[in-house]
């Protein structure tokens, strides 16, 4: 049974003092480096919003419009978010106190700026696919095991499409942190969804 450990958009944006600072993001990093350091993974992967500057996801983008007002984006619902990750900024790059020495692999998503891209997977309209799923093939990976920013955002829709292409997936709650939907996305995750703290990964 290999594993893989997903870190998703553990991004300097995300992070204290960013332009879509996660509430309390910071506190991940030590849980989240105990088990890059301490645990045996057969593939470590890191996603990262890679937003070109002029994404349509950007409240600034829509003349009129403010952060957290609610547009069609690709045919379906669209949150208008601050600027954050755009491509080769700060703000995009991973937090530095991570340990990104033991990071195999890196995914982009979010790089057409049509359609957003939550999920570490797919778009938001599932029209486009990352290379998320050929690398976890290519490695035989069987279960995933995610952390990262935010619950109620990427992680939960990195972690239910895990689960629909045939994962066994695995939320570590004690190294994800969310904005204000992050409890509710926790209920919705328990189907099909393993809710685990990070003391209980062998």
């Amino acid at each position: 049974m290999n594993r893989a450990l997903i870190l998703v958009d553990i991004q300097n944006d995300f992070m204290k003092g960013g332009s879509l600072e996660v509430p309390n993001a910071n506190e991940i990093i030590p849980v989240v480096n105990k088990l890059l350091k301490e645990k045996d993974w057969d593939l470590i992967v890191a996603t990262k919003d890679w937003h070109p500057k002029e994404h349509k996801s950007f409240a600034s983008n829509h003349e009129g419009k403010n952060v957290f007002e609610v547009v069609k984006l690709g045919g379906v619902d669209q949150i208008l978010w601050p600027d954050h990750c755009v491509a080769e900024t700060k703000g995009s790059e991973l937090h530095k106190d991570l340990f990104i020495k033991f990071i195999n692999e890196y995914v982009l998503k979010g790089t057409n700026p049509e359609v957003d891209s939550y999920s570490g997977f797919f778009d938001n309209g599932q029209l486009f696919e990352t290379d998320l799923c050929e690398l976890l093939d290519d490695n035989e990976i069987s279960e995933v095991y995610i952390v990262g920013l935010a619950t109620d955002y990427c992680v939960k829709f990195t972690a239910l499409d895990a689960v629909g292409l045939g994962f066994d997936t695995y939320v570590v709650v004690d190294a994800v942190r969310g904005l204000g939907g992050a409890e509710a996305a926790l209920v919705e995750m328990q189907e099909g969804v393993y809710l685990i703290t990070s003391e209980t990964i062998n």
